[in-house]
């Protein structure tokens, strides 16, 4: 079932306005943050075992350990450039409770000594950009934001700035690069971000749900967030739930909740008379679960990882039988070749690669060894490149052709998809 944690208010339609998030508590938990040690935060923090909601997984609390102790100015980044398909849980959260994460964003910031943050968020979202200034002029107007805050001597200053909608802009470091102004390409680590990010300072990057998160586990300590999920898979997290299925949104679980239930119970299951194919289950990077696989998985990084797949950013992908594997796997080829920023050879060239072959196989000019070819390209590319972009292409590839082999070589045998029955050259004449 759901446990409306971080969403216990979004269906009121005044929590994003600086009024309705306060009459609901809001802020409250900066004024009692402010009081305490930054240590004492960052302990409260690694002790709930929260962990980072933006894909990788990693501990925040650890993360936020690695900065150097030292007198440099040090940067918050938040990171809302919400590019993986299939995934917006971060829009909702920034239209329905901007004022959520600015607070996450205050006390974050106090915790690990920063004066100055920046929400990067994707180019497409206009409306989000709009609500978040809004939001963050009232932030500033009320004293929470600026100089001095409340009196306690700690200064936070805020500011959005807007990617360009380049998918790449959402992996840290050509986040960073782009934030300078500079071409939104990754870097080589190290140096690590916390080290020498943006302007070379140490710089804490941070997913909006992770930092929204901050609030409740400072608000009701970090042994209560624990209650939810599992020993390694703490708290609750943000899945969007989309594809072939009754009822698509964004529903808020505790980590370990299992994928059936997300499917059947919250998503209403599958239009009638179909069948669950395959889910794909933390954006289009993650590798496909079959529908046995699917039954018995559940929603926790451990258990993705020991299905050979990755909770990700928490984007469900429903796929029925009526949906042919090699159409849907041309989407994706096209996505990543498309968004490849062209810096590491393996990637540029191998996500075009993978794009043209299936396309062939598409326009019914495959043969029965570029099957075999998708798979050596895929696997050429994986662990060789700067960033993950490379593997976000190669992985979804690999499972697909493993796991529906049956359905890549019926296309290039008959030329057309064994569930559609038309061709892909014919349906598009």
């Amino acid at each position: 079932m759901e446990i409306k944690l971080l969403s216990e208010h979004y269906s009121n339609p005044k929590f994003c306005e600086l009024a309705g998030y306060e009459a609901f508590g809001g802020y409250k938990v900066l004024k009692t943050a402010l009081t305490m040690q930054p240590q004492q935060i960052i302990d409260e923090v690694k002790a709930s075992g929260l962990r980072g909601r933006g894909g990788a997984g990693f501990p925040t609390g650890v993360k936020w350990g690695f900065l150097p102790k030292n007198g440099e100015p040090r940067y918050l980044l938040c990171n809302a450039d919400e590019g993986e398909p299939g995934t917006c849980k971060d829009r909702v959260m920034m239209e329905k409770a901007p004022h959520q994460l600015i607070e996450g964003m205050i006390i974050s910031g106090f915790a690990v000594g920063s004066k100055k943050g920046y929400i990067y968020v994707r180019g497409e979202y206009f409306h989000v950009i709009a609500i978040l200034e809004q939001a963050i002029l009232e932030a500033y107007k009320a004293g929470f934001l600026g100089k001095n805050i409340l009196g306690t001597g700690v200064d936070f200053d805020l500011d959005v700035y807007s990617g360009a909608g380049a998918y790449i802009c959402g992996e840290e470091t050509a986040l960073i690069s782009s934030l300078e102004g500079k071409k939104g390409q990754p870097k080589l680590k190290p140096p690590f971000p916390a080290v020498q990010g943006y302007l070379r300072k140490p710089t804490i990057v941070n997913n909006v749900e992770t930092l929204a998160a901050v609030v409740p586990i400072l608000r009701d300590g970090a042994a209560a967030y624990k209650k939810y999920g599992t020993e390694k898979s703490a708290g609750t997290k943000f899945f969007s739930l989309s594809g072939n299925i009754v009822k698509p949104g964004n529903y808020e679980v505790p980590l370990a909740y299992p994928l059936k239930d997300m499917i059947y119970k919250l998503g209403g299951g599958l239009r009638p008379g179909r069948k669950l194919k395959a889910v794909i289950p933390g954006g289009s990077s993650a590798p496909v679960l079959t529908a046995a696989e699917a039954e018995v998985a559940t929603l926790d990084y451990e258990c993705m990882a020991g299905m050979g797949t990755m909770l990700g950013s928490g984007a469900i992908i429903v796929i029925d039988d009526s949906q042919c594997m090699v159409d849907m796997l041309a989407v994706l080829t096209h996505f990543y070749s498309h968004e490849s920023c062209g810096q590491c050879t393996p990637c540029r060239e191998g996500t075009g690669w993978l794009n043209k072959i299936v396309h062939s196989i598409l326009e019914g000019r495959g043969r029965l060894q570029d099957i075999d070819l998708l798979v050596k390209v895929a696997d050429n590319m994986k662990g060789r490149t700067i960033c993950a972009l490379s593997d976000a292409a190669a992985l979804p590839v690999l499972s697909f052709v493993t796991k529906f082999r049956d359905e890549f070589e019926f296309y290039v045998r008959e030329g057309r998809s064994k569930v559609k029955g038309a061709s892909h050259a014919q349906m598009h004449h």
